[in-house]
């Protein structure tokens, strides 16, 4: 559009260049609020992977669902905060279960659960006479993630400490989640003994999911940090040239702030590296084996 200045024409111009600029705002409009292929591809591919499945419960839990389907084969179900279920699933009940795909193959998280009520033919009221046996795998994965999604574990631990060097053992609690799914608080306590030192430490410590492993997966990742508090024994015996023996020994206690990062796995154990700043004469890095009830 050419616009010439002109004093008589130059409300026209005007008119003008508020109709081009209004026709530019609407179709950035509509470009904006226009779904992509991207994101149509991507919410068709959602819809295609929902699928529904009628079968017998065979197991329950509040966070999983086992389902014998009329072919005879079992499917793991978990379930999630968007799951719609009945508050309580009997074994043996009829159900119709819609689901999608989760983060692992194989296992898919529950959207909707309702009882079914199909005519059972003949055979198949033949075969519900026998109790159905869940395979082995599927038990020990429905085991496994009922474990991990508890908000509340107990475990034990085991490791060796540096500078000094240290054997160690203890005990700690999990519970969560808090805030987000993936952030929980463990507290432990922790027994060192070496040569020279002896130690007692009690952590106040967070830990939190890294979100790019899966959270029902066979084992993710996560970091954490806390504050720690030490109280330390040093003995120290020397024996001079007479052969007398002396006793030096002195006794600490220090605040330290540990940051930590480890692997954990689905069947509850782990292993962490920890090291603490401020920590003089407590140990600086700490290899850890634990495991979570």
């Amino acid at each position: 559009m050419t616009c010439y200045v002109d004093p008589m024409n130059d409300l026209t111009c005007t008119k003008r260049l508020y109709r081009v600029l209004l026709g530019l705002t609407l179709t950035l409009g509509i470009l904006a609020t226009t779904p992509t292929a991207q994101s149509q591809d991507a919410a068709s591919n959602v819809y295609r992977d929902e699928m529904t499945m009628t079968g017998t419960v065979t197991s329950s839990t509040a966070n999983t669902l086992v389902v014998r389907g009329e072919n005879g084969l079992f499917q793991l179900f978990i379930f999630d905060e968007d799951t719609t279920k009945p508050r309580v699933i009997p074994v043996g009940t009829t159900v119709s279960v819609s689901s999608v795909p989760g983060e692992v193959p194989g296992i898919r998280v529950v959207r909707v659960v309702t009882e079914a009520a199909p005519i059972p033919t003949p055979a198949q009221t033949s075969a519900r006479q026998a109790e159905p046996v869940v395979p082995p795998t599927i038990r020990r994965v429905e085991r496994d993630i009922a474990r991990q999604m508890r908000r509340y574990q107990a475990g034990v631990r085991t490791g060796v400490a540096l500078d000094p060097e240290l054997l160690l053992f203890g005990v700690h609690a999990q519970v969560g989640p808090f805030f987000n799914k993936d952030v929980f608080l463990r507290p432990n306590v922790e027994f060192a003994f070496g040569e020279v030192t002896s130690l007692i430490a009690v952590n106040f410590e967070a830990i939190y999911r890294l979100p790019v492993t899966s959270r029902q997966g066979r084992w993710s990742a996560y970091v954490g940090a806390g504050p720690g508090f030490n109280f330390i024994h040093q003995d120290f015996d020397r024996v001079n040239s007479d052969g007398d023996r002396f006793d030096f020994g002195n006794f600490e206690n220090d605040t330290t702030l540990n940051f930590l990062g480890g692997l954990r796995y689905r069947s509850g154990m782990f292993m962490e590296l920890k090291t603490s700043v401020y920590s003089s004469p407590s140990p600086t890095m700490r290899f850890i084996i634990g495991y979570n009830f």
